[in-house]
């Protein structure tokens, strides 16, 4: 073996071991994640915010970012967050949590994991890669509002896009913002419901069943809007070829 072929072969090892670290880390989260999979519910988040006390917010919002990171389903800590600290600060935290949470796996596709995130979205990243590149911050905000692929898979697609952290992170935030408040607040409906305090549930059942009711509809609106835009850039193109000649 030649000196050039060890060198090489150290220099391949070294730059592989971020990602065998990376999918050890994350083998570890989802075989925890599964053997504690009973714990993971709405009641059980309860009990513990409760027992955590002033410590509560960090661990939430901890909890969060993994889970996020883990590809496991937020929409129980939207849920949980609703049920623990009401529908305005619920909201708050799980936006927090969960824009962090596509921070880190951004990050992550983009300096560490790269060769991985790539084969695991396979022909869906070739799309997202090329609606960026055509409508840059508008693809990010659209994919958020509309389920073009997992959420938790999109975070890590992202990050082999060339737009940059600081407009994902707000386009993120500002447009997570309908669902998670949704969500949000039906958790926080459920605890009022199970609390026995039945002075408002009517009212608030009603507010929650409207907010669902708009989520449903915005993705027409959504596409209404993207066809229209298509169709006016269409026409631009046309009159502009004519007006060549």
């Amino acid at each position: 073996m030649t000196i050039t072929t060890r060198i090489f072969r150290r220099g391949a090892v070294k730059k592989l071991l971020p990602q065998i670290a990376l999918a050890g880390i994350f083998i570890a989260g989802v075989a925890a994640a599964f053997y504690f999979r009973d714990a993971f519910n709405v009641a059980v988040i309860q009990q513990w915010a409760e027992q955590a006390g002033p410590w509560a917010i960090v661990f939430f919002m901890l909890a969060y970012i993994v889970v996020t990171a883990l590809f496991l389903p937020g929409s129980v800590l939207n849920l949980a967050g609703g049920a623990v600290f009401g529908p305005v600060w619920g909201t708050f935290y799980n936006l927090a949590g969960s824009t962090l949470g596509a921070m880190l796996a951004f990050l992550i596709a983009r300096y560490v994991a790269s060769d991985w995130v790539e084969h695991a979205a396979g022909r869906r990243l070739k799309r997202l890669i090329r609606g960026v590149e055509n409508e840059g911050w508008r693809f990010v905000a659209f994919s958020r509002l509309m389920p073009i692929a997992p959420f938790n898979l999109l975070n890590y697609a992202f990050g082999l896009t060339r737009i940059k952290l600081s407009h994902y992170l707000i386009v993120t935030y500002i447009f997570l913002f309908p669902s998670t408040f949704a969500l949000t607040y039906v958790g926080f409906v459920g605890r009022e419901a199970l609390s026995g305090q039945e002075e408002n549930l009517i009212r608030n059942s009603m507010i929650a069943i409207t907010l669902f009711a708009l989520i449903a509809y915005l993705p027409r609106v959504i596409i209404k809007y993207r066809r229209a835009r298509a169709r006016h850039a269409a026409q631009r193109a046309h009159l502009h070829r004519a007006q060549s000649r």
